[in-house]
């Protein structure tokens, strides 16, 4: 599969116009603080994008951050930008010509912003301690529908886990699939090319995540995908597909379900990019000044990691009050509609 990839993204597309189906376009709403980063990214670059997610999340002034399978550079380059002067960007390719063009502009965009912060590398996502990365030195990890592509995903995530500094967090973009996909469609070069045929079974993620030490992963959002063309839409059958951003952090002492401690987080509205509403997740969308209520897990998610300068924190560990009512839905982390969490 590592020889179907490297052929189908180094030699037979040439730009994002060459893709059969949706699967490895973003089509969802771009933010406004976003659209001005990527108007600053070289023509050619954003030309051989093949994602299907926007993986930039928010707060990452200084942060070192590493971007698995990061093609011809062009969520390199924004994230640059987000991290600054101070902070540092590492893509990791295993498609030669895909790095070629990130490379060939690395000069340009250093002229652009004014520093330059970035590196890219040859290697396999599947083999990150292979590479020259030290452990537990990343503050911030994404992909973007790459994870589809590999064949062997748990390997990744061990990966990331191993990479990621305590309260570090994974957020990526991937293609996910309403059931396990079957041999036929897997093994088809062109339904894998186009990120379908490599899709994991929603609840199958979930539980290689939590088995990886990603105790409670959060899904961010997620829209349903279509196989627009014909042929490639009666090879997948029944099969139904969907986009999906999760966030996993790296967390000592997350629990299975969500637990009520009668804890509770206020938000300054100091994320600059999100002066109102800080979204940690769908369903945690937490405004400005406004007590919030939080189970455990969401307490340490905030507490622990970067986002703690910006809240304040009501509470402790020190009673339990059950599980916080309305969490513990398995369709809730599969995207579907269900009650609000937390």
């Amino acid at each position: 599969m590592h020889d179907v990839v490297q052929d189908y993204y180094g030699k037979q597309l040439q730009s994002s116009n060459d893709l059969k189906t949706t699967a490895c376009c973003d089509a969802s709403a771009m933010p406004a603080w976003l659209k001005p980063l990527l108007s600053r990214i070289h023509p050619e670059v954003l030309s051989r994008y093949y994602g299907c997610g926007l993986v930039c999340p928010t707060q990452l002034e200084g942060c070192r951050v590493l971007d698995l399978g990061s093609g011809s550079g062009r969520d390199v380059y924004a994230l640059a930008q987000l991290v600054g002067s101070r902070g540092e960007v590492v893509g990791v390719d295993m498609t030669e010509e895909q790095l070629d063009v990130a490379r060939r502009h690395q000069s340009w965009h250093a002229d652009a912003f004014g520093f330059d912060n970035v590196r890219f590398i040859q290697g396999f996502i599947e083999k990150l301690d292979e590479l020259d990365l030290a452990p537990e030195s990343f503050d911030v990890i994404v992909s973007n529908c790459v994870i589809n592509l590999s064949p062997e995903k748990a390997a990744v995530l061990e990966g990331v886990h191993r990479l990621l500094k305590p309260g570090g967090e994974f957020f990526f973009s991937d293609v996910y699939a309403d059931r396990r996909v079957p041999e036929a469609v897997r093994l088809d070069p062109v339904l894998y090319g186009e990120c379908l045929g490599g899709a994991l079974y929603t609840s199958d993620f979930l539980n290689l995540a939590k088995s990886s030490g990603f105790r409670d992963p959060r899904l961010v959002e997620s829209r349903p995908l279509e196989v627009t063309d014909d042929e490639l839409a009666r090879r997948t059958g029944n099969l139904n597909f969907s986009s999906a951003t999760y966030r996993l952090f790296k967390l000592v002492g997350l629990e299975p379900e969500c637990e009520d401690y009668g804890q509770a987080v206020i938000y300054q509205g100091s994320v600059s990019q999100s002066p109102h509403r800080f979204e940690l997740d769908g369903h945690h969308s937490i405004e400005a000044g406004k007590v919030f209520p939080v189970c455990g897990n969401t307490w340490m998610m905030l507490r622990n990691t970067r986002f703690a300068e910006h809240f304040r924190f009501i509470g402790d560990f020190s009673q339990h009050y059950g599980a916080f009512d309305g969490c513990g839905s398995p369709a809730l982390e599969a995207g579907i509609e269900s009650a609000p969490c937390c």
